[in-house]
């Protein structure tokens, strides 16, 4: 049966509509595939920064969004497990002589078709 809650599709549906709107940079979309309890963990050094409910996780995505408008995610796998979501990337960034790439995964939990955490990890 199709969406069932059994078979992920549900799941994957709601982080291809965040991930979509990410790349996008378009920050009401974003935020309206987050849960208002949303947590956000950045892959800032050495634990990562922790940005808990929409307000603080906007804020964090919205300066990233201005500071990076060339940043692009390319997703590489994406796989389900129950409510959780592991999706590998590349994360592109610069142009020309400043580009470059780095690669991570983000682990993410989802509830009620709406992203509820998303943790971010980066090989280097």
């Amino acid at each position: 049966m199709a969406g069932s809650a059994n078979d992920g599709t549900d799941v994957r549906a709601a982080v291809e509509r965040f991930n979509e709107g990410f790349n996008a940079k378009d920050i009401q979309a974003v935020m309206q595939c987050m849960t208002e309890d949303c947590i956000f963990e950045s892959t800032a050094p050495p634990d990562g920064g922790r940005f808990t409910g929409q307000e603080a996780v906007r804020s964090c995505f919205q300066s990233f969004f201005e500071s990076s408008p060339e940043a692009e995610f390319e997703g590489e796998e994406m796989f389900v497990a129950a409510d959780r979501c592991v999706v590998r990337w590349v994360y592109r960034y610069g142009d020309g002589a400043t580009a470059g790439h780095v690669r991570g995964v983000d682990v993410i939990r989802v509830r009620n078709g709406k992203v509820a955490e998303k943790l971010a990890y980066v090989k280097g």
